[in-house]
């Protein structure tokens, strides 16, 4: 079955433009918006982007607690089948214009490590881009764990994120503990 979800056949990967994150909800979806677009550093455009649509969300909106483990749950259900059909087009099984990943893992930091303010919020994003970028460790047998096309590949590019998050939200527990 894994088989079945190879990316198209093409003589080049995609690189991703306007036109290609405008052509269908998951990419759009999967580049963040856009955000993953950047030339320099997708992952941290991508989750300076999260970073401002968390704010928003939460200051216009005010989901609550369970309105936000709905969102980020949601979030990274589209995420993971976005990845999927954008690592399908693309013919790259994990790459760093999909930035899905980063807007679900630091939506979760920001949501779990809260009340904090700009601060908080500064060391949180940095740590965080720390752990995804590095990828130290638990980060790194994430990364590795889920490798392929398809919903094993998808769940892969989620998967290094969340792991990165977890280990910023272990940071953050740590230093208040102390």
């Amino acid at each position: 079955m894994e088989n079945s979800y190879k990316p198209f056949p093409k003589a080049a990967p995609v690189q991703p433009d306007r036109r290609f994150l405008l052509s269908r909800l998951s990419h759009l979806i999967a580049l963040g918006f856009g955000s993953g677009l950047s030339r320099v550093a997708p992952g941290t455009v991508g989750t300076l982007w999260a970073w401002i649509a968390f704010l928003l969300i939460d200051r216009l909106g005010q989901p609550g607690d369970l309105g936000w483990a709905l969102i980020i749950g949601l979030t990274l259900l589209a995420g993971w089948w976005a990845s999927v059909a954008t690592v399908r087009r693309t013919g790259v099984a994990d790459p760093g214009y999909i930035v899905i990943d980063e807007v679900v893992a630091f939506w979760l930091v920001l949501w779990l490590a809260a009340p904090v303010g700009f601060w908080g919020q500064f060391w949180a994003f940095l740590l965080f881009r720390y752990f995804d970028a590095a990828k130290p460790g638990p980060v790194r047998w994430a990364d590795q764990a889920f490798k392929g096309w398809g919903w094993r590949g998808g769940w892969g590019i989620m998967f290094d994120d969340l792991v990165a998050a977890a280990c910023t939200l272990f940071v953050i527990a740590f230093w208040r503990w102390l």
